[in-house]
């Protein structure tokens, strides 16, 4: 097995039954399947959602992006070997933790490879909400610089770098550009105030106002839930984003899930206790990777200020790291999994041929 044929970089290339054009994002591609197959998919597993609901496979890559960028390794290394089946592995297990302890059902519904999941169509509440137990990173340079006040909460005087927060802390921010709703700027990833949110509910997709105390109740017990898993691991489990949608089960009633992907080293920090109690902070998440990058380069300017959009796009087209760098990175993910799930995380021979295998003989899915 060659390192380069382990790695899914491409991933919108799988001849999978669709009508549509297959949606990809910088990790993820997503293939709606045809109204016949999610029909027929519904009855033949059994799965717990109104017989119409479109379905869709949503296929994981290695591809690493870190500042808008996907970045590649020397040798052909267009992804992270065990990126993509680490991040699956640990959004599953808290997925499932979520369900056990009776918080909310997500929207996986199959699990069929370790780079795919079988997910419903879900209608998205329009918010990307963080939870910060810690402040670090964009809001400790931001109240560093002054700012006080963040999505409404007020934090006080005195507060350190990385030191933690006296209660968890919800910073929402838009889901793409809502438009016409006082008080929020139209612009994707703007903070808002949960005043506005329950004032203008249904503008963010809400179905009604009581809805908005459940998705507060969701993030906080989520995050509680995976602090608390962490601690026994000795982990930190700093700040993580979360995101909600509505799916319709098999009777036709409407629920808020959870969906995207959860406490991955992709959305969330995650630092290492027995450092940080030495005062070090030591990255378990994607955080390290940025942080390798802004000390690789002579100008980290270019990293960090979105005017200089085109030089980043230039620095990582022609930059190929260090096989040394693509492989720590990999580390980082597979180490924090399998510590998360107490599963090995093992590397494919050939990824994409298998998930065709196994999508043509269990699910009569490619062409």
């Amino acid at each position: 097995m060659t390192l380069a044929k382990s790695v899914l970089a491409v991933n919108d290339d799988l001849p999978i039954k669709t009508d549509l054009p297959v949606h990809s994002g910088k990790v993820r591609s997503v293939y709606w399947l045809t109204e016949q197959d999610s029909r027929r998919l519904i009855e033949q597993k059994g799965y717990d959602v109104d017989p119409s609901t479109p379905l869709a496979i949503m296929v994981i890559s290695d591809r690493i992006s870190a500042f808008d960028c996907v970045w590649h390794g020397e040798d052909g290394l267009n992804g992270v070997p065990g990126k993509g089946a680490a991040l699956n592995a640990v959004s599953n297990h808290w997925f499932k933790c979520f369900k056990e302890q009776g918080l909310a059902d997500s929207h996986i519904l199959d699990i069929p490879h370790p780079f795919v999941w079988i997910v419903q169509k879900a209608r998205p509440v329009m918010i990307e909400a963080i939870a910060r137990q810690y402040i670090t990173g964009s809001m400790w340079r931001s109240y560093a610089n002054g700012e006080r006040e963040f999505c409404g909460i007020e934090l006080p005087e005195g507060l350190s770098k990385d030191q933690k927060l006296p209660e968890i802390l919800i910073t929402p921010s838009t889901k793409g550009v809502l438009k016409g709703i006082p008080n929020v700027p139209e612009a994707d990833d703007a903070n808002i105030r949960n005043a506005d949110i329950l004032a203008h509910f249904d503008k963010f997709n809400f179905l009604s106002k009581s809805d908005v105390s459940l998705y507060q109740q969701l993030l906080k017990d989520g995050f509680n839930l995976i602090s608390k898993e962490l601690e026994k691991i000795d982990q930190i489990f700093v700040d993580t984003k979360f995101e909600f949608g509505y799916v319709k089960d098999a009777a036709g009633q409407n629920k808020l899930i959870y969906m995207d992907e959860v406490g991955t080293p992709d959305s969330s920090r995650i630092w290492d206790g027995t450092e940080y109690r030495k005062g070090n902070v030591v990255e378990n998440s994607k955080e390290g990777f940025r942080q390798l990058l802004l000390n690789r380069f002579d100008d980290p300017d270019i990293l960090l200020n979105k005017n200089r959009m085109p030089e980043r796009f230039a620095l990582a087209k022609n930059n190929a790291l260090p096989l040394e760098i693509m492989m720590q990175v990999s580390e980082t993910y597979r180490g924090i999994a399998e510590k998360i799930t107490g599963q090995k995380i093992h590397l494919s021979d050939d990824p994409k041929q298998e998930i065709i295998d196994i999508l043509n003989e269990q699910y009569q899915l490619i062409k």
